[in-house]
């Protein structure tokens, strides 16, 4: 039985999360934190399949769900995660980490962290999306650089990032398959942009509604296309692959992971 903690419990993707825990055989919740000031700090934790009232309080201070699990889900905030990876190393919990809009220093401070402890980190928990991004790769290592690749995402209006994280792995993916760094990455195009570069990974951005998230991977030649897609419906497919990376990540050793690794594509 793997004991997972959640930060961010009462959130959207917190309660997907905790629905796929309460639901999953071999997991159990074992606490969850919001940011102090939160209106759900204190009050019961509600088991959103059933609405019954858990046993539980919701925390304000992440040592009580460090202390209580055996692994810790983050799908919060940048800037909450510096907190929670000196808590994680402070009592060797591994750590899944969700959380979208990490920069440079945050991924530092992951690889460091990672020598101490397990951490699986990714911008996206969908296993398909991972199948995905394996097949992005495979097919940018196979077609030369004069087939174009564009990669267009759409998610919800309420979301800030962008492009969104699941749009740059997918990116750097497709720099992987070609041995090209983030360099060829055009993030915006406005105005009199000039000729397309050759090489070049261009991004388009859609925000509108509750789409739970969309992502499509066009390789562009002369008189052909080849496009690769995923489209989330609900919420619920990245608690899954949340869930089963934490299950996988219990007890393993020290070591920073991705869903490559979970689902045994590396």
């Amino acid at each position: 039985m793997t004991k997972i903690g959640l930060i961010g419990v009462s959130g959207r993707m917190g309660q997907a999360i905790l629905s796929e825990i309460l639901s999953r055989d071999g997991a159990e919740f074992a606490s969850g934190c919001e940011a102090s000031g939160h209106g759900s700090v204190g009050k019961p934790v509600r088991n959103p399949l059933t609405g019954d009232l858990l046993d539980m309080t919701v925390e304000s201070d992440p040592k009580v769900v460090f202390a209580a699990s055996d692994v810790v889900i983050d799908f919060s905030t940048p800037d909450a995660l510096e907190t929670n990876l000196v808590l994680a190393t402070s009592g060797l919990t591994p750590m899944v980490i969700g959380t979208t809009g990490l920069q440079l220093n945050h991924h530092r401070l992951i690889d460091e962290v990672a020598t101490d402890v397990a951490i699986m980190q990714a911008a996206n928990t969908s296993l398909g999306v991972t199948l995905l991004a394996s097949l992005v790769r495979q097919t940018a290592m196979l077609l030369d650089p004069s087939w174009d690749i564009e990669i267009v995402e759409m998610h919800h209006r309420h979301k800030t990032d962008a492009p969104s994280g699941t749009a740059l792995l997918l990116g750097e993916k497709a720099a992987e398959g070609r041995h090209v760094e983030d360099d060829v990455f055009v993030k915006s195009r406005v105005g009199q942009t000039g000729p397309r570069a050759e090489g070049a990974i261009g991004f388009s951005t859609l925000r509108g509604g509750d789409v739970a998230g969309e992502h499509s991977v066009i390789f562009a030649a002369d008189a052909e296309r080849v496009e690769l897609s995923h489209k989330a419906t609900d919420r619920k497919i990245f608690a899954r692959g949340a869930v089963t990376a934490a299950q996988w990540i219990n007890g393993l050793p020290a070591g920073r992971y991705t869903m490559d690794d979970v689902l045994g594509l590396t």
